[in-house]
């Protein structure tokens, strides 16, 4: 099935405009918003990143430029915290709670503030982990947009 290169452009806007720098983002299927999000970082030329447990940190605009030394989520989370660079990090969430370090970590990441745009997003992270944010984590429906689709003027039509 091809992609929609502007299917995920929505989401990233969303997750761009968030209140702060941390998202958690709700997908029913993550796999394809991740190659709509690797069309939109290649497109745009935009620093996007993903994070999975045992793949460490890519860059989604170029699949064969791992950041070194990352691995580890907690290694990351430091990576991004000490980059004074625009960035999109996706962190594909192990399950479970994260260890005390990890979550210290982005609760950090949750409250810094940066003269440049940082969103650090959270995908199929626990109820519980995200219960311990409250207030400081914006929440992002990916699916959302595609049940509620705008109407659009086509050929003297409005369609849905």
């Amino acid at each position: 099935m091809p992609v929609d290169p502007l299917a995920g452009t929505d989401v990233f806007d969303r997750i761009l405009s968030a209140a702060g720098p941390l998202v958690a983002l709700k997908a029913d299927e993550p796999g394809m918003l991740m190659e709509q999000f690797r069309l939109v970082a290649r497109r745009t030329g935009q620093a996007v990143y993903l994070w999975r447990g045992g793949e460490g940190l890519t860059s989604l605009r170029d699949a064969q430029m791992r950041v070194p030394g990352c691995a580890r989520l907690g290694d990351a989370l430091r990576y991004i915290l000490q980059s004074l660079h625009f960035g999109v990090y996706l962190l594909d969430m192990p399950p479970g709670v994260p260890s005390a370090t990890d979550g210290a970590l982005l609760r950090q990441l949750a409250r810094a503030q940066t003269g440049h745009v940082r969103r650090v997003v959270l995908m199929g992270a626990s109820a519980s982990l995200l219960a311990t944010f409250d207030d400081d984590i914006a929440r992002v429906d990916a699916d959302r947009a595609a049940r509620s689709v705008a109407p659009r003027l086509r050929d003297g039509r409005w369609v849905v």
